[in-house]
């Protein structure tokens, strides 16, 4: 699989370019999870980071993509998988 090497806004990583893999579509996912140990047994922590675009390059064309930190961010974006076309099950 391809990386690419992506900018980290704000948060825990503010500042720090990191390897993200990229899909067949060449593009990072949507959001970035990092887990962080506690040390007192509790669950970890997870910070959320939401994929932006990037600065526009030549002609007005987002020039790549960055992560830019959700302090409110849930886990997961209510998952599964998104179905692009649905069969009507009406019978019709």
């Amino acid at each position: 699989m391809r990386s690419e090497n992506t900018p980290f806004v704000g948060g825990p990583l503010d500042g720090r370019v990191l390897p993200v893999l990229v899909g067949a579509t060449g593009q990072p996912p949507k959001s970035y999870e990092i887990p962080v140990p506690n040390d007192d047994g509790r669950p970890p922590t997870v910070h959320v980071y939401r994929r932006v675009s990037g600065r526009p390059g030549r002609l007005g064309l987002p020039g790549g993509w960055r992560y830019e930190y959700d302090p409110e961010g849930t886990a997961r974006d209510g998952g599964g998988l998104r179905r692009l076309f649905r069969r009507d099950r009406s019978g019709g």
